[in-house]
C-alpha cells in the first residue's frame, strides 16, 4: 500500500500547485485545485519546540558570475557541448537556492551561450566582480565550456572563441588567476571550472607560474577543477538526466549531500572530498577534479542547506516510575525478567527511575499461578500504579513453565537471533501445556518481531481462543493487525477489548490510530480524547489527535496537539529504542515500519509531527513556519518523498507571494528531490510540471 496517507490532500482530491513563469514572479493567484485556506494569521504555539532548522548561519554578502556554452560560433558540430548550458543553470538554482549557495539573484550574473563572448567574460571578471565585492564578501566564478592547452598555455574558450586565432579569442587562465588574487577583494572567493582541461589551473608541474597568481593564501581561493591536466571532463545523460559529471557532483554536494557532519553547512573541504570521490568511482579513475588544500579555509561556508540540521538534540534522559500494588502479602515482583523486591497489600512497592518505555510486569507468589508477563509503558517524567492479582492456584506442568521463563529472557533481549530462540521456548512451552495462553501471546510477540506474519497471527488467535477475556493479547493482536494492514480486523478486536475495559488506555490510542488509517476522523479524534482523559502524558495518544485533526481540517488544534506529543516525547533517543512500537502497532505506514531498529520509529514519528505542523501552517498560508517545520522532518527523515514535495509547495507558493527567485529555486530542489526518490507517486506529474514552470521563471533555455 502507499503511504499516501501522510497528507490529507494526497487522500482527497488534490490540492496542486502549477506555477506558470508569469505567475511565479508577479504574484498572481496560483492554478490550483483546493479550498480558500482558513484563518491566515496562526502564530506558532509557544509550547510547540522550535525546529531545528530555523537556527541560521552567518552568511556573507555574495556575488556570482555563472558562465555556460554549449554550442560554439566557430567550432565543428563533433565539437560541440550537450550539457554545459544545463550545468551553468543547475549551478545557478543551487548558488540562489536558500537551501544551497544562499546567493541573492540579483547579486548572480549569468552569460550562457552567445552571451558568453570574450568582451562580456572580461568585462564581468575584471569590472563587475571587482567593482561590487568588498574584503568581507564571498565571490563564486562557474565555468562550462571548452578549456584547450595551446603550445603549454591553458585558456578558457568563451563563445567567439577561434581555434585559429587563440590569442586574440580566448581567455588565459593566468589572467583569470591574476584577476581573482589581486584584483577581486574578497573574504572568500570560490572557482569552479567544468572544461575538458580545466585542470591546468590546478597546482601541477607544468603550470607553476600560473598557479601562483592563483594561490593567494590571504585572500582564501578555493579553485575545484573538474580534471586534472590533459583529462577529459566527461558528460552524459546518464548524470541526472544530462550534466557534466563534475557538476552534477558540484550541485548535489551544494544541496547537501557533501554535508558528511549533518550540521547544515557544506564547507569548501567537504564538497572538494565529495565531489573527488564520486567523481572518480564514477570515471573509473579517468577523471579526477583537483583543489589545491593550502589555498583555502576549509571551513569555507560555500552552501547552507537547513534540512540538513541534525534532528534536534533529544533533551537529557527521562525516567518514569511505577507504584505496584497488590492483593496478596509476600508477592515477588519482576521487571524486565529481574526481580525488584516484595509487594505486601497494605504496602505499594515503588520503582521510581525506570528507563521510558514497554516494560515486562510479572507477580509471582509461591503455589499460585502468576499475574503477568504484561506489558506496561513507562513515560518519562510520570507516575503509573499497576496493579497485580493473584488469584489462581498453580496448576501448570512445572516444565511449561521453565521453558517460557527461559524463552521471556530470550525475548527480552532482543534482536533476531534472540526473538528465534524465544519463539522456540513458547512454542516448547505450548506442547507441554497447550493451555498456556501466556506462551501463546509471547510467541506471537516474538514471530511479529521477526515479520512471520501468518505464524504471528496464528499464536495471537491461539492465547485469544485459550482465554477470551485476555485484553492484553487482543490489544497486542490489534498492534500486529496494523502493522500488516489490516484494520478492519484490528477495529473488531479493540471493540472488543473496550466493550470489556472501557478505561483501556492501550486500546483507545490504537483505536485511535486504526480510525484514522479508515479516514474516520472524528471516531479517531474521539478515541484519542478518551486516552488523553486516562493519561494526559501519553505522547503517542496526542499524535493521532493531532493526525485526525489535521485531517479534518482543524488545523490550529491539529498544530497543538503535534506540539504537545513532540513535548512529551522528547526524552533521550538512545531511551526511546526501548519503546516496543512493534508490539504496540506503531506503524508509520505501511512499509515502513521498521521492527529492528525501535528507535528509527522514534525518528520516524518525530518527522511525521513536524510535517503534521508544517501541513498545516502550509494549509494555513504561513509558508515560511511551513518551510521550517518541513525542514526539521527532512532532518529526522531525508528520504521521505512527500516531505520534499510538501515543501516544494510551501517554497514555490511562498515565492508566488514574493516574487523570489531563490524561493522557486528551493522549490525546484524539492520537487527534483521527490522524483529522485519515487518517481512513480500520484504527485509526480504534478511535480514536474511545476519542475518546467519553475526552470521557465528562471530562465532556462
Amino acid at each position: 500500500m502507499s503511504s499516501a496517507w501522510r497528507t490529507g490532500e494526497f487522500m482527497r482530491p488534490r490540492a496542486i500547485l502549477v506555477l506558470t513563469a508569469a505567475c511565479a514572479l508577479a504574484g498572481c493567484a496560483a492554478v490550483a485545485q483546493q479550498r480558500p485556506p482558513g484563518e491566515r494569521d496562526l502564530r506558532v504555539e509557544k509550547d510547540i519546540p522550535l525546529p531545528a532548522a530555523s537556527r541560521k548561519v552567518a552568511i556573507p554578502r555574495s556575488y556570482a558570475l555563472v558562465i555556460g556554452i554549449g554550442e560554439y560560433r566557430n567550432l565543428a558540430g563533433s565539437q560541440q557541448l550537450r550539457y554545459a548550458v544545463r550545468d551553468a543553470q543547475a549551478v545557478y538554482s543551487i548558488l540562489i537556492s536558500p537551501e544551497g549557495g544562499n546567493f541573492r539573484a540579483e547579486n548572480v550574473r549569468r552569460l550562457i551561450g552567445p552571451e558568453a563572448t570574450l568582451a562580456n567574460v572580461k568585462k564581468h571578471l575584471e569590472e563587475w566582480l571587482p567593482s561590487v565585492a568588498t574584503a568581507d564578501d564571498r565571490v563564486l566564478v562557474y565555468f562550462a565550456g571548452h578549456g584547450f592547452v595551446v603550445k603549454g598555455v591553458p585558456y578558457l574558450a568563451p563563445y567567439d572563441f577561434d581555434v585559429k586565432n587563440v590569442s586574440a579569442t580566448a581567455y588565459p587562465m593566468a589572467d583569470l588567476g591574476r584577476t581573482f588574487g589581486s584584483r577581486i577583494k574578497a573574504k572568500w572567493k570560490v572557482l569552479l571550472t567544468d572544461s575538458c582541461h580545466s585542470g591546468a589551473i590546478a597546482p601541477d608541474a607544468e603550470v607553476q607560474a600560473i598557479n601562483k597568481s592563483l594561490l593567494d593564501l590571504s585572500s582564501s581561493l578555493f579553485s575545484l577543477t573538474a580534471s586534472r591536466d590533459r583529462e577529459r571532463s566527461f558528460e552524459s545523460e546518464d548524470w541526472g538526466g544530462g550534466h557534466g559529471i563534475f557538476t552534477y557532483y558540484v550541485v548535489r554536494g551544494m544541496g547537501g549531500a557533501a554535508d558528511e557532519n549533518r550540521d547544515g553547512i557544506v564547507t569548501a573541504d567537504e564538497l572538494a572530498e565529495y565531489v573527488r570521490t564520486n567523481v572518480r568511482e564514477a570515471t573509473g579513475g579517468r577523471q579526477n577534479p583537483t583543489s589545491d588544500r593550502s589555498s583555502f579555509d576549509p571551513d569555507m561556508l560555500l552552501a547552507y542547506v537547513p534540512a540538513n540540521v541534525q534532528a534536534d538534540a533529544p533533551a537529557a534522559p527521562k525516567y518514569g516510575d511505577l507504584v505496584i500494588e497488590t492483593n496478596m502479602d509476600g508477592v515477588e515482583v519482576f521487571v524486565d525478567g529481574k526481580s525488584v523486591g516484595v509487594v505486601n497489600r497494605d504496602k505499594p512497592l515503588p520503582l521510581p527511575g525506570l528507563v521510558p518505555g514497554a516494560h515486562t510486569i510479572l507477580g509471582v507468589k509461591q503455589g499460585y499461578e502468576p499475574d503477568g508477563p504484561r506489558e506496561e509503558m513507562v513515560y518519562p517524567g510520570q507516575k503509573k500504579t499497576v496493579s497485580i492479582r493473584i488469584l489462581i492456584l498453580r496448576r501448570r506442568p512445572r516444565a511449561a513453565v521453565d521453558a517460557f521463563d527461559e524463552g521471556l529472557e530470550s525475548y527480552l533481549k532482543g534482536f533476531a537471533a534472540n526473538y528465534e530462540r524465544a519463539a522456540r521456548q513458547f512454542e516448547r512451552a505450548l506442547q507441554v501445556d497447550p493451555n498456556y495462553s501466556q506462551a501463546a501471546l509471547y510467541a506471537g510477540r516474538a514471530y511479529n518481531a521477526l515479520f512471520q506474519d501468518a505464524k504471528a497471527r496464528a499464536a495471537f488467535e491461539k492465547a485469544i481462543a485459550i482465554d477470551p477475556d485476555y485484553l492484553e493479547a487482543r490489544a497486542s493482536f490489534a498492534g500486529m493487525l496494523l502493522d500488516i494492514g489490516d484494520v478492519d480486523e484490528a477495529i473488531r478486536q479493540l471493540n472488543v477489548v473496550m466493550q470489556r475495559d472501557p478505561r483501556n488506555e492501550m486500546a483507545l490510542y490504537l483505536q485511535a490510530q486504526a480510525y484514522r488509517m479508515k479516514g474516520m476522523y472524528p471516531e479517531s479524534v474521539a478515541s484519542a480524547r478518551g486516552a488523553i482523559r486516562l493519561n494526559p502524558g501519553n505522547p503517542e495518544a496526542h499524535f493521532w489527535l493531532a493526525e485526525s485533526l489535521r485531517l479534518s481540517e482543524a488545523y490550529r488544534d491539529a498544530i497543538r496537539e503535534y506540539g504537545e506529543y513532540l513535548r512529551l516525547s522528547d526524552f533521550n533517543s538512545k531511551l526511546a529504542g526501548k519503546l516496543n512500537y512493534y508490539v504496540l502497532g506503531f506503524l508509520i505506514g505501511h512499509g515502513k515500519k521498521k521492527r529492528a531498529a525501535q528507535q528509527d520509529i522514534w525518528k520516524d514519528l518525530r518527522s511525521l509531527a513536524y510535517f503534521g505542523i508544517c501541513d498545516a501552517q502550509r494549509k494555513l498560508s504561513n509558508f515560511d513556519q511551513a518551510i521550517a517545520y518541513c525542514q526539521s522532518a527532512l532532518a529526522y527523515d531525508p528520504e521521505d518523498p512527500y516531505v520534499h514535495y510538501a515543501l516544494g509547495l510551501a517554497y514555490a507558493r511562498q515565492a508566488q507571494s514574493t516574487g523570489s527567485l531563490e524561493m522557486l529555486a528551493a522549490a525546484g530542489k524539492h520537487f527534483r528531490a521527490m522524483l529522485d526518490i519515487n518517481a512513480e507517486m500520484e504527485q509526480a506529474g504534478y511535480a514536474r510540471k511545476n519542475i518546467a514552470s519553475i526552470e521557465a521563471a528562471l530562465g532556462r533555455k
